[in-house]
């Protein structure tokens, strides 16, 4: 920062910034502390992304940079006055980066004249993605007369509404729900996704690209283009004046560990370097007032982002000896002369949003359990003309060929059928009764776990729990020397688990937080306040395996603490089982971490028992530990996500506290998708080797995995490779683990039994063989084994022949790659983590039932178990048999997607309120423009539905001018309406509802 602040400040004091236009910095971090300066000193900033790809890669896995990279130059060459410094990691000079000729930018305003199929091909030029619904930035949706887009750089959508040719209105809109503002705008800016090409220039890449050989898993100008830029690109350090730190030249040994196409590294060489500051010192004052009080007599300069934090370190507005300026840079530095001091902590980039519109990518042969029916097979949405009029009608396939015709109203009745990964489903025989038996089985053994649940809790909540003073400088210090600043969720969970250690109350705490989120480091704290309290902790694990590295994990945060820890599993020898169960009882060891092992010990003050993996255990299991005394302390952690059906039902019994950032230093897994080649595996294995780090390779086959490795060793000699799985004795695999961690051999050859719970920060490129083959959900969780210290992760999915995989694969697969939501892939992984981490919830032991009728439908009835005994009796889902002879449905021609139609189609269905239906008609109006006829007539008859459901009306029928409604009692009541008129019948039946 001194250097760079030094330099930077000597340009401006003798008007010298002309001879400075580039700066070049180590990485986004020093990019960071560049950008501060140099706004800081009133200079135009411009940085450019750490660019970290090598020639040839496919670029989908960086299309994060590249957008960045291309909205940057963008604006750096749009700005046309002086002042202006473009700021690059060294990594992405040394690459050729696009002209300023291949950048520009349109407007599109109100009243213009717009020609579609001229907008369209111009988009297509300037690398946007066509979409259905547009969810991310460089994305555009066209639907008839609205077009929706979202510009490079741009947090907020546009929805353009054509009237003929002109544009009638233009609005922005939330890519989040999809809904646009009130209010109309006048014009917006749309600048290049990729670059401004024209269709001669683009085909001539595209040409390029076609020769190139490449194991691109899809060859276009989005996954390659940006190598062949020919005449377009250009060496910025050449073209630029340029300046260079020297940390930056430090690292070029390691820009240039591949042969690339890059700028020759002895041109890096002559740019001329910023030499080391004389004289500025970088500060961190613990108390900024004394602080100053040495330094009277200097220029103070205080950076605050707002005045009342500058109250807030009881500093005076008011003091004419400091200036104050108002912003969010970091910069504290001192000389001789001047004092720079800032308010302001480091902003954590911002991760990417989750799309709260997950699309219900139900796909022709997807398994589906009905409520009445149980598990059939999806065949897609049907138009059937019923006594004359067209009717959408969902088609359920059933054992024997058995079809099911669900009118789309009723849609909510099916749910998709998700057991565990290696689960298929049985389809059900028809109208057999035999599903209802299955349901009231579950149900009765639902409703015993359910009444075991709320038992413990209830006598848990009448026993006073030990009370554990957490107001103790140790725990501060012990915070502090983590190695690193934790998370605002980190903080937040330590917290709320403090309180409740605090309360006197007994704690029952469930700590969700994805893959290397930080839920260990939570828990230690929660285990030294009890210990320096005088009182023991067990942490019991699912596997000797992690238990095995929690124990030297946390054996070396507590050891300077003086805190006694041991293990106890499967691995231990009969006699140290014997001296820890005995230090145990008699109080000489504070903390053990073990398996089942702990199940049945004896202590002599427990008062907190952690339970990691929380969903491996079964319900009995994780009681008999809460059955260890009754009013100990219980922490359990899950790597899998709440689903929202359990979370209101579990948080009314338990307390709930959730990891959603992830640790500030860890870089995202970058992913590949590959077709499988011996190169491609020799040239992963060597990459991997020459940064010093090893490999984990997925083969799902025990009978072949030995093969597997003799295929390995041949295609990259000289490597040692071990094989895991899960006949391999627990002793056996730990040992393997700890040889991995020293570093003995390189590549851990494994099933998908790594797929969760280990923590290896050396191992940081995986394989994943025949992933098409895996779970999304599967693939994220092995995705999440590496990345997992300050190194990035590299992960390849790589599928045997791409000829041979279903489109959808590829689409699930390229959205996992470049980690967008081109397709819904990653939303609705999230959707199948939340359904299978529910099941977890209730233990292994279910697995069973929940094969017979899927998760989505076993927690369903779990949470009106619960619900019922808890004295919260939810109403029984009624239904009502529509009849109607009216066309009613959402048009094709209205909606061309059948995905999103069939989304809406679900939401309507599941709605209780006719409220809740005219916010849907008004979105869709936004979205789609005014609904046709049929459509029209469809969101009428959902709330024809409603309103029969509130008056108790079981069927609904009509037959000419005569409607029928018969009510739960099984009376009857014929009306009639003026004519036989769609739009008259469902007046006249709307009419009598509405009485």
């Amino acid at each position: 920062m001194k250097n760079i602040y030094e330099f930077l400040k000597g340009l401006k004091d003798n008007k010298e910034l002309k001879s400075c236009q580039l700066l070049i910095v180590n990485d986004d971090k020093q990019a960071q502390i560049a950008n501060d300066i140099v706004s800081f000193l009133g200079f135009e900033s411009f940085v450019l992304s750490d660019f970290r790809a090598n020639f040839g890669d496919d670029l989908l896995s960086f299309s994060e940079e590249l957008q960045g990279i291309t909205k940057t130059l963008n604006d750096y060459y749009s700005y046309k006055k002086e002042n202006k410094i473009l700021i690059s990691p060294i990594r992405t000079v040394s690459f050729p980066m696009p002209k300023d000729t291949c950048f520009d930018s349109f407007e599109i305003s109100f009243a213009d004249t717009l020609k579609l199929e001229d907008l369209k091909d111009k988009l297509h030029n300037w690398g946007y993605y066509f979409v259905d619904i547009v969810t991310s930035e460089a994305e555009v949706s066209i639907r008839g007369d609205i077009l929706d887009i979202c510009p490079l750089g741009s947090e907020k959508g546009f929805r353009v509404s054509l009237f003929d040719d002109e544009v009638e209105s233009i609005r922005e809109f939330d890519i989040e729900d999809q809904k646009s503002s009130k209010d109309e705008i006048e014009s917006f800016k749309i600048t290049p996704a990729f670059l401004a090409l024209d269709e001669e220039t683009l085909e001539d890449i595209n040409e390029q690209i076609e020769l190139v050989e490449s194991d691109a898993f899809i060859k276009d100008i989005h996954s390659l283009g940006f190598w062949y830029l020919g005449d377009l690109g250009e060496y910025l350090p050449q073209k630029l004046n340029s300046f260079i730190t020297h940390e930056a030249l430090d690292e070029l040994d390691e820009v240039y560990v591949f042969e690339d196409k890059r700028l020759n590294k002895d041109k890096f060489l002559t740019i001329p370097q910023i030499t080391y500051s004389k004289d500025y010192q970088e500060i961190a004052p613990a108390n900024i007032k004394e602080f100053l009080s040495f330094h009277e007599g200097k220029k103070v300069t205080i950076i605050s982002s707002s005045e009342a934090k500058v109250k807030s370190f009881d500093l005076e507005l008011s003091n004419e000896k400091i200036n104050y300026v108002f912003n969010n840079s970091i910069i504290n530095l001192v000389s001789n002369d001047e004092v720079i001091i800032s308010l302001n902590k480091e902003i954590k980039k911002r991760r990417k949003k989750k799309v709260r519109l997950v699309l219900d990518e139900l796909q022709n042969g997807d398994f589906v359990v009905h409520e009445k029916h149980g598990i059939g097979q999806y065949k897609g949405i049907e138009p059937v003309v019923v006594m004359g009029a067209k009717r959408d009608f969902v088609v359920v396939m059933y054992a024997g060929d058995d079809k099911l015709l669900l009118p789309v109203e009723n849609i909510d009745l099916i749910d998709r059928y998700v057991a565990d990964g290696s689960s298929y489903a049985v389809v059900d025989k028809l109208g057999k009764g035999s599903f209802a038996k299955l349901k009231e089985k579950v149900k009765d053994r639902l409703f015993a776990i359910a009444n075991d649940i709320i038992k413990i809790a209830a006598a848990r909540e009448l026993v006073n729990g030990i009370k554990i003073n957490t107001n103790k400088q140790l725990l501060t210090d012990f915070a502090k020397k983590a190695g690193f600043d934790y998370t605002k969720d980190q903080k937040r969970s330590v917290k709320e688990i403090f309180d409740d250690l605090n309360s006197g109350r007994v704690m029952d705490r469930l700590l969700s937080g994805d893959v290397g989120f930080g839920k260990t480091e939570v828990a230690m704290n929660a285990m030294l306040a009890v210990v320096l309290d005088g009182h023991q902790t067990l942490f019991v694990c699912p596997t000797t395996l992690l238990a095995s590295q929690h124990y030297h994990g946390i054996k070396k945060r507590f050891d300077e603490f003086g805190i006694k820890v041991a293990k106890l599993d499967g691995k231990s020898t009969t006699k140290e089982k014997n001296e820890v169960k005995k230090s145990l009882e008699n109080g000489d060891i504070q903390v053990v971490i073990g398996t089942h092992s702990l199940l049945s010990v004896k202590t002599k003050d427990l008062a907190l028992v952690i339970i990691d993996e929380e969903h491996k255990f079964g319900v009995k299991q994780k009681e008999k530990l809460k059955q260890l005394r009754e009013d100990v302390h219980i922490f359990s952690m899950s790597a899998t996500p709440i689903p929202r059906t359990l979370n209101l039902a579990l948080s009314k019994l338990k307390g709930m506290s959730s990891l959603l950032t992830p640790p500030s230093e860890r870089l995202g897994v970058r992913t590949y998708v590959k077709e499988y080649s011996e190169k491609l595996i020799k040239e992963i294995v060597l990459r991997e080797k020459r940064r010093g780090g090893q490999l984990f390779y997925v083969h799902n086959n025990i009978a072949s995995i030995e093969a597997k490795k003799a295929d390995i060793e041949e295609i990259v000699p000289n490597i040692k490779i071990e094989i895991i799985h899960s006949k391999i004795k627990p002793a056996d695999a730990e040992k393997l683990i700890e040889r991995f961690e020293n570093k003995e051999f390189d590549i851990l050859l494994a099933t998908s039994i790594v797929e969760s719970g280990l923590h290896l920060p050396n191992a940081n490129s995986i394989i994943i063989d025949g992933a098409d083959r895996f779970g999304i959900a599967d693939l994220h969780q092995l995705r999440g084994r590496v990345g997992r210290s300050n190194k990035e992760g590299f992960c390849y999915y790589v599928v045997e022949d791409k000829k041979k995989i279903t489109d959808d694969a590829i689409k699930r697969l390229v959205a996992l790659e470049s980690n967008s939501y081109l397709g819904s892939g990653t939303a609705l992984a999230h959707q199948d983590l939340e359904i299978r981490g529910g099941g977890n919830i209730i233990g292994e032991a279910q697995s069973g039932h929940i094969k017979q009728i899927g998760y989505g439908l076993y927690l369903k009835m779990l949470e009106d178990a619960l619900a019922t005994l808890s004295g919260d009796k939810k109403e029984e889902s009624e239904s009502v048999d529509i009849k109607l002879a009216i066309s009613a449905y959402i048009s094709s021609d209205y909606i061309v997607e059948d995905r999103v139609r069939l989304e809406l189609y679900r939401r309507l269905s599941k709605c209780k309120d006719k409220d809740e239906v005219y916010v849907i008609e008004e979105e869709m109006e936004d979205r789609f423009g005014k609904p046709d006829i049929p459509t029209k007539q469809f969101l009428e008859l959902i709330i024809i539905k409603i309103l029969a459901i509130s008056k108790g009306i079981k069927t609904i029928s009509s037959y000419e001018m005569n409607i029928t409604l018969t009510k739960s009692d099984d009376t009857k009541e014929t009306i009639k309406s003026s004519s036989k008129d769609d739009d008259d019948i469902i007046s006249a039946t709307l009419q009598y509802l509405r009485k």
